[in-house]
């Protein structure tokens, strides 16, 4: 059956920042890096535009550093300093391949990358460049999935689309249930009623009231962006669906 959904010009990736770990234990794997930035220049080349967000959980997790005794305010904003850190990188193998990209920050930090300005990043964005947003909304509190649909709504993504280490949302956790099953399309109102956790709920909420749907795949998989952007691949769309 023909994918009956319209295409995608432009749409914002979130990226966890466990998949830049590749099989290691923490930091940036470079093979992975360079995959992923060879899959992001694919699509770029493609025509469409693209600004992403990546986390920062294989350098720092504020969460958990709070739950270990610090200071919790102190640990969100070691964690988004970390997203700096992984969004040069991005940066960095995203130009080897020839891509024009800029790195903004919400954080002010302006002898590395531009502070968030939305009118400057959607001039970007329809110069062909890609956008790197860091430091998440440069408050505490929050994780990286709420600034990417936040981006993603003030950008007028098409689809937000989450690359994980996982080929889409299931109705458990395939790595502790293997009865666990893929859903091809699911409502964000089941996502929600069902506590389905790939995504913060907040998040969930931001992209249902701005109907802009959710495409989660797994990035390790090569070339699986493009093929998702294409209507084709494995993943599970999150959307309306009254």
């Amino acid at each position: 059956m023909p994918d009956a959904r319209p295409p995608y010009r432009r749409i914002l990736l979130k990226v966890s920042g466990e998949v830049l770990m590749g099989d290691a234990p923490f930091g940036i794997d470079m093979t992975t890096l360079d995959n992923v930035a060879e899959d992001i220049s694919l699509v770029v080349a493609a025509g469409f535009q693209l600004c992403l967000v990546v986390g920062a959980g294989n350098i720092f997790r504020g969460v958990s550093m709070a739950g270990r005794g610090m200071e919790r305010v102190s640990a969100d904003y070691m964690g988004m300093l970390a997203t700096v850190m992984n969004a040069l990188a991005i940066q960095s193998a995203l130009e080897r391949r020839g891509v024009d990209t800029r790195v903004q920050s919400a954080i002010p930090m302006e002898a590395v990358c531009e502070p968030y300005i939305r009118r400057r990043a959607l001039r970007h964005l329809e110069k062909g460049r890609v956008v790197i947003f860091a430091a998440g909304l440069g408050a505490p509190f929050f994780t990286t999935d709420t600034p990417a649909a936040l981006r993603a709504a003030e950008m007028g993504c098409d689809a937000l689309f989450k690359g994980t280490s996982v080929d889409g949302v299931y109705t458990a956790d395939p790595k502790k249930d293997p009865t666990a099953t893929r859903y091809g399309e699911v409502s964000y109102q089941e996502v929600l009623a069902k506590d389905l956790r790939f995504m913060d709920a907040s998040a969930i909420s931001l992209m249902r009231d701005n109907h802009i749907p959710i495409e989660v795949f797994s990035i390790r998989e090569r070339g699986s962006l493009m093929r998702v952007l294409s209507g084709d691949g494995v993943h599970t769309t999150i959307r309306d669906m009254g």
